[in-house]
């Protein structure tokens, strides 16, 4: 089984065909149940830009996960890799899938419309076994969610929905209608008083468009189990 573990504001562990993944992992935000030291046995670490709330504590993370590699936009990747070592990371671009030398696993960088201070921001699609999962970064709802869509076919969509800096939960809302995935998860939400977007607002609003897609709100600390392959979510 695939699962996805919520650590507050932007940031997953996501264990997919048997592998362990952080996504964003700033661990030390004050949503999380979760210290940096607490994770073991990472085998790879995603970002999405190079924001200090999705950047977080991987430098941290990865120095005591030796096996672990950081994955991410070329520029943001070998920034990172000063600090942990060149051979820890893999930089790429938006694009094609990137092999990442776990099994059949594969890591889709896509666009994102935000800022970032290393390349460009980005969204990402982790394609596995067991299901495919998109984490949108920090984005505004954008027509190229429809291409994600169509081309990757995520299964999960984690989305952003505090507004502010990002969708909120009415265009998010409007992101799962391009997305069409089978179940989406809001995040980047109540961290900070800017944040004003609802996560129940979210689930109300793709409910109320008749949207064929499962709403799951996590709270910080909480998973959710899939095998998409054999049909269990």
């Amino acid at each position: 089984m695939g699962r996805l573990t919520y650590y507050g504001h932007a940031a997953f562990e996501l264990v997919l065909d048997g592998f362990r993944i952080l996504i964003d992992p700033w661990l030390s935000n004050p949503k999380s149940p979760v210290k940096p030291s607490d994770v073991r046995d990472v085998d790879l670490i995603l970002l999405t830009h190079g924001h200090f709330d999705h950047v977080g504590d991987t430098v941290e993370i990865a120095r005591s996960n030796p096996r672990a590699k950081v994955v991410a936009i070329f520029e943001l990747a070998s920034e990172v890799g000063k600090q942990i070592g060149g051979d820890r990371v893999i930089g790429g671009n938006i694009g094609g899938p990137i092999s990442v030398g776990l099994g059949s696993l594969r890591v889709a960088l896509t666009p994102a419309t935000h800022s970032s201070p290393y390349g460009s921001p980005t969204g990402l699609v982790v394609i596995g076994e067991e299901g495919r999962v998109y984490h949108a970064g920090d984005t505004g709802v954008t027509m190229d969610m429809r291409l994600i869509g169509e081309i990757y076919r995520p299964d999960v969509a984690l989305l952003p929905v505090g507004g502010h800096f990002t969708m909120d939960h009415v265009e998010a809302a409007k992101a799962v209608e391009l997305l069409r995935p089978k179940v989406a998860i809001p995040m980047h939400y109540a961290t900070f008083p800017l944040l004003y977007g609802s996560p129940d607002e979210f689930k109300r609003l793709v409910e109320e468009r008749c949207l064929p897609t499962k709403i799951v709100i996590l709270e910080p600390g909480k998973s959710y189990e899939f095998d998409f392959k054999a049909g269990l979510y």
